[in-house]
């Protein structure tokens, strides 16, 4: 298929709303969704900070509670790993293995640098992965602060960035996955194959890989559609070769949309609304939510003057509050009570204010 880029010609109020519409941001799902279902709907959800994971949750669902999301975790039914870009993220269990297979070994040689950086050699960095294999086959999951102690007592560096990239190398192997959180909130690495009840493929080759890059393109786009091959590559960290092949690969299913791609059938919004026309009720996303992630450039929603309010660098991806899927303003939290704090930087009405603030109320009602 042909390599599509930016349409020029495209409506950016349409593919806003046809791009909130596949996000589950158009309308409100009836009470009782299930996390699993969301993440698994996502494909994959950013999660080096778990509350912001809840929070994109909270925003896609009814009546769901940040415990919730933690259930999901303690009875392995959703787990988290260093999967996309090289960045933690939340899946549903039955998706960790192919994706792993998939992205792994793209981060192998990043990984390999990042911990040469941190002063840790390679015989150091395999010494680490068996201690944290056998200390999670011994003592069952352990928070990263407890695996460090373990790794500090063998003698093994874990300052500055060392743990984390220890970690994520002990993930890319296939021998941790992220699982159950702690009552004090904090998260703890598993046994993979006890975790998820087999060994997960740490590559995938021929034929499997091409299946996989294709599934990686359906359910990217089920999420994400109208997007274009740069924006697959872009949110994967695969090369732009892998995404145009999994496009390639279905491309019957695919609608060509000037230089947008859809899938054919995603004719409506998951949730029954018009994909194209629906306007998108005012929501409260946190940090580093998927819909300011899954693409190449976020412009379609936050304004160029006001890109840095939300991305001012560093990686970071700021909370904000939109209208019509477009960003109005960012927010933040109240010292004492964690009540959310709108700071706006466009104007809103009274009325979508008002939603502003009981979307406000329903983030303290999901976190309590």
């Amino acid at each position: 298929m042909p390599e599509p880029a930016v349409d020029a010609d495209a409506d950016p109020a349409a593919v806003r709303r046809r791009r909130a519409a596949a996000q589950r941001l158009t309308a409100t799902p009836a009470p009782g969704a299930d996390p699993v279902a969301v993440v698994r709907h996502l494909l994959a959800v950013q999660a080096q900070d778990l509350r912001a994971a809840r929070l994109a949750l909270r925003a896609r669902t009814s009546g769901l509670t940040a415990a919730d999301v933690d259930g999901a975790l303690a009875d392995r039914s959703l787990v988290a790993g260093w999967l996309l870009r090289g960045t933690l993220h939340l899946v549903a269990a039955e998706d960790f293995g192919w994706l792993l297979g998939l992205l792994a070994p793209t981060r192998a040689a990043t990984s390999a640098r990042r911990l040469s950086q941190e002063r840790v050699t390679p015989d150091a960095a395999d010494r680490a992965v068996a201690l944290i294999e056998r200390a999670v086959a011994d003592e069952g999951p352990l928070t990263r602060t407890e695996l460090a102690q373990r790794l500090g007592a063998a003698g093994l560096r874990t300052e500055g960035q060392a743990m984390p990239h220890l970690l994520m190398l002990a993930v890319l192997r296939g021998i941790a996955v992220l699982g159950p959180v702690r009552a004090d909130g904090s998260a703890a690495f598993a046994l993979a194959h006890d975790w998820l009840g087999a060994a997960p493929p740490t590559a995938l080759e021929g034929d499997e890989r091409a299946r996989a890059l294709a599934t990686l393109a359906r359910r990217y786009l089920t999420a994400h559609g109208p997007a274009t091959a740069a924006d697959l590559a872009a949110w994967s960290g695969l090369p732009r070769r892998d995404a145009r092949a999994g496009l390639d690969a279905i491309a019957a299913e695919l609608t060509l949309e000037g230089e947008l791609v859809s899938l054919t059938a995603a004719a409506a919004a998951p949730d029954g609304s018009a994909a194209d026309g629906a306007r998108v009720p005012p929501r409260l996303l946190g940090a580093f939510d998927p819909y300011l992630l899954g693409w190449r450039s976020r412009a379609f929603a936050v304004a160029p003057e006001h890109a840095d309010r939300v991305h001012p660098g560093g990686g970071m991806v700021r909370a904000v509050a939109t209208v019509d899927g477009a960003a109005v303003g960012t927010w933040t939290r109240k010292r004492r009570t964690g009540e959310p704090l709108v700071e706006l930087f466009a104007a809103v009405t009274a009325g979508d204010m008002d939603a502003l603030r009981a979307d406000a109320e329903d983030v303290l009602r999901f976190e309590r």
